[in-house]
């Protein structure tokens, strides 16, 4: 039986677009992320009505539980996190499809218990053998789940039924790494199988790149090397590592951002418009973006890497990196990393991007600032205060989404004088309904096969080929400098635009 509806245009994109029979298995289900954000996103699907009335989740752990234990789990993580109210009603129709395999990554019982659990929701829910597989681990247990995915014939598509993996980054922690991944994990599923996470891709902010660019005719004719003057492209956070030692240390910052969120934006903001909004459209342009940029011949002058020292943050006193619990005192992680980026291509020749990420900075904030020339011949000039910078355009991805744009304009009275003056749209004030998680448009995806807004192999290993010389360079050549927590980081990242005539935002 068909689930799709003839009166509709496929080519229609305002109607919510609901999975069919399907279902998800979550390995790593004990996780934060699947309780933060993978099991209220299923929720919130359901309590919106975009997955099928058999819809099926399955947990996959070492804990000893039984069914209900995991229904239960899943029951509070939602009460908590979920962004839609909790009903009962919808409540009682997810919880008829929540099974849970307890199990290690190198059991083969567990992998044929699991074999049997989807046989026997294909049956009672109507699942159609459609699942997708969603690896809430730690990048070292991929290969083995891959393979115990293949040896199950977990993996297979048979009488017209899917199978898809679900990968979290990090994809590997430089080129060879990522390409031996990618290796593993396409021996046992095709490319249109694998679907990569890179949140950011989820968030509506993010895809309003694309419509604000290519939706209007007022940005694309100025969005060019002839009228940019540079791209600031930022993620900050106001929080230190946290628990997360294990895994940051020896990973840092540029690995953990500017690979992959930072170098996607990026793509997004730079990229030629693509023939149509489909997956292989979108992934072709954003791969010459990726394939174009360059980096500079000097990378002492034009790179910074630095870690937080002790300092304050709202309020509190907070210790530096390298007395973070579990950290090696002669640890020399990046928390902070700056680079600069050009794209080789006519649209951009000689405009530069500028990526910065950090922790323990002022403020959480992810935005893109494209940053205009200053207007050729300014007769304001000698009437002028020092207030007028230059017009940009910010788009904020989080915490407030929405758009400024910044241009001068006349202060009242009886002088000349130009002012900068910022105009905002917020999202939250614009539109009624609320932007839903970026987890849940990306799970909805994968259940409906589209891989729009999921990086492919190609993407990936191209921004490690970009960062890697970086990581070699800063590997050989001294340590990280020092910034206070609560500041915005090290001044050598300041002095790194100043040698350009430029400075960095204050987001």
């Amino acid at each position: 039986m068909s689930s799709s509806n003839p009166l509709r245009d496929p080519a229609d994109r305002r109607l919510p677009r609901i999975a069919g029979p399907s279902g998800l298995v979550i390995f790593g289900v004990t996780g934060d992320l699947s309780r933060k954000k993978l099991m209220p996103a299923v929720y919130d699907l359901a309590n919106r009505g975009l997955l099928p009335p058999g819809f099926s989740l399955v947990g996959f752990a070492r804990r000893d539980w039984e069914h209900e234990d995991f229904a239960q789990v899943v029951h509070d993580a939602v009460k908590e996190h979920a962004r839609t109210e909790f009903r009962e009603e919808v409540w009682q129709q997810l919880i008829q499809g929540m099974r849970f395999v307890q199990g290690t990554f190198d059991d083969d019982d567990a992998f044929e218990r699991l074999r049997d659990t989807i046989g026997e929701l294909d049956k009672a829910q109507g699942t159609g053998g459609n699942f997708a597989f969603y690896l809430s681990v730690p990048p070292s247990a991929f290969p083995v789940v891959i393979q115990q995915l293949k040896k199950h014939n977990l993996a297979d598509q048979s009488d017209g039924s899917w199978r898809r993996a679900v990968i979290e980054k990090p994809f590997g922690h430089d080129l060879k790494s990522a390409e031996e991944l990618n290796a593993i994990v396409h021996e046992v599923f095709g490319s249109d199988q694998v679907f990569r996470i890179d949140h950011y891709l989820g968030k509506e902010t993010v895809q309003n790149i694309l419509a604000l660019r290519f939706a209007n005719t007022m940005f694309e004719p100025i969005w060019n090397r002839s009228f940019v003057d540079h791209v600031q492209i930022t993620m900050a956070e106001d929080i230190g590592i946290g628990g997360r030692a294990g895994y940051y240390d020896g990973i840092g910052a540029a690995r953990d951002v500017i690979q992959n969120h930072l170098l996607q934006l990026m793509a997004l903001t730079a990229m030629e418009e693509p023939a149509s909004f489909d997956a292989d459209a979108l992934a072709a342009e954003k791969t010459k973006v990726l394939g174009a940029a360059k980096l500079p011949k000097d990378l002492s002058r034009n790179t910074v890497r630095g870690q937080y020292a002790a300092g304050w943050q709202g309020g509190e006193k907070v210790v530096g990196y390298l007395q973070e619990d579990g950290i090696d005192p002669k640890s020399k992680t990046d928390t902070y990393a700056a680079v600069k980026l050009e794209v080789d291509n006519r649209r951009w020749a000689g405009v530069p991007f500028y990526l910065r990420t950090g922790k323990r900075l002022g403020r959480r904030v992810t935005e893109i600032a494209v940053v205009f020339q200053r207007a050729p011949h300014s007769p304001f000039d000698h009437t002028a205060t020092e207030e007028l910078g230059q017009n940009a355009i910010v788009i904020r991805v989080q915490p407030d989404e929405g758009i400024t744009v910044r241009f001068g304009s006349k202060v009242p009275g009886t002088s000349m004088e130009i002012r900068d003056v910022s105009m905002d749209f917020a999202y939250g004030e614009s539109f009624t309904e609320s932007s839903p998680e970026a987890y849940e448009r990306l799970i909805l995806d994968v259940l409906l096969g589209d891989s729009n807004l999921f990086p492919r192999t190609e993407e990936v290993e191209l921004s490690w080929k970009i960062l890697d010389p970086i990581e070699e360079h800063w590997d050989k050549h001294g340590t990280p400098a020092q910034y206070s927590a609560g500041t915005w980081g090290p001044v050598e990242a300041d002095e790194m635009l100043e040698r350009d005539g430029r400075s960095w935002r204050r987001p």
